[in-house]
């Protein structure tokens, strides 16, 4: 050991230290540390990739990390104890090297207990949901207007394999895929569980589909009727703030495009049982969910992540053998699913790059460097998870039985 490194790992409180030893357990690829003193280090094999780099501002960093795990890290990167030049490549050698991190990814037990309970705190109930999604959809549309594309799509692209197109014509080809899938025809009755800011019952009413749009954010409401008045559909997409579990009626088909992702575990019955219920017989449903890797659900289950404590609170992701499950139990029979989850990492970095392009706007909203960096963090966390295979996004082809 050098006499610099030894001076710094001297003058380093406890928790650095063992966060540094911790590092040293990096078994592939490779991260190189640069400490508060400016001190350059690597673990792992130098030579070996994939690579990254941490620069560690402020020892508090390691403390904070080791007792709330990603949240840690999210509290950490929001203060600006630590960056990083490529984030996602931070966040994909984490990945890969889970199982020797395990305390720096997780935390302390007190942590995962402290903010499971708030997790369960904040449920999903007619009023819980609203406030829920308030939370996140109800920033403002002139926040998400500087990074979505021009159809307000805040879901996954299906590129389908071509990366040189453009976003917006990508997000009209999973809409596309969507009503083909079911075989929508023009005068067909399609409920929306989830309609956002309207770009599916755009595209399906121009098509003679009939949509009924259900959404419970105002701001989403406002756009999505705006869009559809200023195309003349009207008379065949009719969108309005209420509750899935609200609704009656009887539809061809039930279309619910990454809003399964709110609904919260407990409630998944009552979802699944809901869409069932608005089918005709003979009916098909297609959802389209991002899904966690199944040998990581059960822990994922029993603890809250960054993306739960920050971003979606009272969200949960199933795994697909959980959500086909929960599906059968409805009578609603599994017939099919398409996965495209490298599809979501690359629709994640558009939008990570048109926020880095609009950083200056999105400050002039109002909106303080925590939160701007909490939202820089939240884009490349979901792409590193995308591309590691962490999580995917599935559409699944239900049949009414």
């Amino acid at each position: 050991m050098s006499q610099t490194l030894s001076t710094t790992l001297q003058a380093a409180p406890a928790a650095a230290r063992v966060f540094l030893n911790l590092l040293g357990r990096i078994g592939t690829g490779h991260l190189e540390l640069i400490t508060p003193d400016h001190t350059r280090m690597v673990f792992g094999n130098a030579h070996v990739g994939p690579g990254a780099t941490l620069e560690i501002h402020d020892w508090r960093a390691c403390g904070r990390i080791l007792r709330a795990g990603d949240i840690g890290l999210a509290d950490a990167w929001a203060a600006g104890w630590i960056t990083s030049p490529d984030l996602v490549d931070l966040l994909r050698l984490a990945i890969r090297n889970e199982a020797a991190l395990e305390p720096a990814l997780f935390g302390g037990v007190l942590a995962r207990c402290w903010y499971r309970l708030r997790h369960w705190l904040r449920p999903n109930t007619r009023s819980g949901s609203r406030r829920n999604i308030h939370q996140h959809y109800d920033i403002g549309n002139d926040f998400y207007r500087l990074w979505l594309d021009p159809s307000w799509t805040y879901s996954a692209a299906l590129f389908d394999g071509d990366y040189q197109q453009p976003l917006q014509q990508a997000q009209q080809r999973k809409y596309q895929r969507i009503i083909d899938t079911l075989g929508l025809r023009a005068g067909d009755r399609v409920l929306e569980i989830g309609c956002g800011w309207g770009g599916f019952a755009e595209q399906a009413a121009r098509q003679g589909i009939q949509v009924h749009g259900l959404t419970i954010s105002p701001s989403q409401l406002e756009i999505a009727r705006q869009r559809i008045d200023a195309a003349g559909l009207g008379a065949l997409a009719q969108l309005e703030l209420g509750d899935y579990r609200d609704i009656d009626g009887s539809y061809d088909a039930v279309v619910s495009i990454e809003m399964f992702e709110a609904v919260g575990e407990r409630y998944w019955p009552e979802y699944f049982s809901t869409v069932a219920s608005r089918l005709k017989p003979g009916g098909q449903a297609l959802v389209q969910s991002i899904t966690i890797d199944a040998r990581h659900f059960e822990r994922y289950r029993a603890t809250a992540d960054f993306i739960q404590e920050y971003i979606f609170p009272g969200g949960m992701l199933p795994s697909v053998e959980r959500f086909e499950r929960g599906a059968a139990r409805a009578g609603l029979r599994p017939v099919a699913h398409h996965a495209f989850g490298p599809d979501y990492a690359e629709t994640l970095r558009r939008w990570r790059s048109a926020y880095h392009a609009a950083e200056a706007q999105v400050s002039a909203l109002g909106l303080d460097t925590h939160f701007m960096r909490i939202w820089d963090l939240y884009f490349a966390y979901c792409e590193a998870a995308f591309d590691e295979g962490r999580t995917d996004v599935v559409q699944f082809h239900l049949h009414k039985s």
